[in-house]
């Protein structure tokens, strides 16, 4: 089984698509008003989509892999994002950042390295 996409709930998909436009995703599908969908410049085959959602929930958390966050939150910082949470290394040996979509979605900028799917409590 793989992973093919993941799709959140948003109240407004044009605004969402520049928010996540300047995030740093490369937009591939635009169905205004109801839905969008990118993929992620680095790699990998998994996309990522928003559906508009006039209730939409703000519980999601997003996690987002990069080789080196803090340049790409300084990167974010310039772009006029608002950081919740500047980098930090982790208990759970993951350096990551955290900020908020204009839904409320927790977004995730992290690096794991070989902890991403190997940490040393893997069983």
């Amino acid at each position: 089984m793989n992973l093919n996409q993941v799709t959140i709930s948003v109240k407004n998909v044009e605004k969402s698509i520049e928010f996540y436009q300047k995030l740093g995703l490369n937009l591939i599908v635009k169905s205004l008003p109801d839905y969008a969908r990118f993929e992620c410049i680095d790699g990998g085959d998994a996309t990522f989509s928003l559906h508009r959602n006039e209730e939409a929930n703000n519980g999601t958390w997003i996690y987002f892999e990069v080789d080196n966050v803090d340049i790409k939150i300084n990167e974010l910082l310039e772009n006029d994002f608002i950081i919740d949470e500047l980098p930090e290394d982790k208990p759970w040996l993951w350096r990551e950042a955290r900020l908020k979509d204009l839904d409320n979605n927790i977004i995730i900028i992290y690096n794991a390295g070989e902890n991403r799917k190997s940490p040393p409590w893997r069983i």
